[in-house]
């Protein structure tokens, strides 16, 4: 499968409405249980680029939106902000063809340009396989919650990963070093 993965825009959030829509319908990957409309997705996507965090999309050569990725805040007191949280959603058609892999690692590769040190996966309803995709990307487990979420009748567990990012806690951050307005 062919694509390109580039910086989302506005333009995008009807086709990320769509996929976030058939995730939370049929999945376990969002413990959301109605999806959200396309304005409230357009200020979510809004909220996160505003505070300078990466949201990338992965696009087929015929302009199909294949996936999108983003880093956002885990906590918002002032000692997470060098942790980012990543959140992958695919288009159905697109599992399995390396676009969550291709994603995810273009979504590390920013997220340390631009300082963080730590990103953590929070991956909803223990979810095999972006369990694989984040090992792959040389994340590792770090923490596993049972029954967390109840969704399409059973209970789901969430299981928490993390990767080092840049010299993750090998060295001090400065002052410089502070990833802009992410906080």
């Amino acid at each position: 499968m062919s694509f390109v993965i580039r910086t989302a825009d506005l333009g995008d959030i009807a086709a990320f409405t769509e996929i976030y829509r058939e995730s939370v319908l049929n999945g376990v990957a969002s413990y959301e249980l109605d999806p959200p409309s396309l304005d409230e997705m357009g200020t979510r996507f809004k909220a996160i680029t505003g505070k300078g965090y990466p949201y990338i999309v992965a696009i087929e050569q015929t302009g199909l939106i294949l996936g999108y990725a983003y880093a956002s805040a885990f906590r918002t007191r002032p000692a997470y902000r060098w942790l980012v949280e990543d959140s992958v959603y695919l288009a159905p058609e697109a599992r399995g063809k390396g676009v969550g892999k291709a994603l995810l690692a273009e979504l590390i590769r920013r997220c340390t340009e631009l300082g963080f040190r730590q990103m953590v996966a929070v991956i909803g309803g223990a979810h095999p396989a972006s369990i694989a995709v984040h090992s792959a990307a040389g994340f590792e487990h770090s923490g596993r919650m049972t029954a967390t979420g109840f969704k399409h009748g059973c209970w789901l567990d969430t299981v928490f990963m993390q990767r080092a990012l840049g010299d993750g806690a090998g060295t001090e951050p400065s002052a410089a070093d502070y990833p802009g307005t992410m906080a």
